[in-house]
């Protein structure tokens, strides 16, 4: 009982980190006031976010199956490969999240995905931050 309410305790706060560190940078873009008119549908830079988002979401996962199974029997996921594309497609997916914050003119509503592309750049961090800290650790066993 006291696992599974530490591992839901857990989670929460990771969410609302999350969500904190995703205001905090559409606050830093300057684009965190809501659109007066909304815009529906997906737009090409919705698209651009979206795509950036998955990006960092994938290299989210290699990066954290490489920093929990430096050896292992997963192939690509683990090992230096790992840490590596982790890496690349972190920096990739900050680096796409960032160039989309920086051409967007308006806030969430407007149809121009700030809302994923501060998700990307957030997660896209996390997962070069889980890349590099996979690589260095395998380095430091080596």
């Amino acid at each position: 009982m006291k696992r599974s309410f530490a591992i839901v305790l857990a989670a929460v706060a990771g969410v609302v980190a999350f969500a904190g560190l995703v205001h905090a940078v559409l606050i830093a873009a300057h684009v965190s006031e809501p659109a007066a008119i909304t815009v529906y549908g997906l737009t090409p830079r919705r698209l651009w976010a979206t795509t950036a988002v998955v990006l960092a979401l994938v290299g989210l996962v290699i990066g954290g199956v490489a920093l929990a199974r430096p050896v292992s029997c997963f192939g690509t996921a683990s090992g230096p490969l790992g840490a590596v594309v982790a890496l690349a497609v972190g920096l990739v997916a900050a680096i796409n999240g960032g160039l989309n914050l920086a051409v967007a003119n308006g806030g969430p509503g407007t149809g121009n995905g700030v809302v994923g592309g501060a998700a990307a750049f957030v997660l896209g961090l996390l997962a070069t931050a889980f890349g590099g800290l996979a690589l260095a650790r395998r380095r430091r066993s080596a």
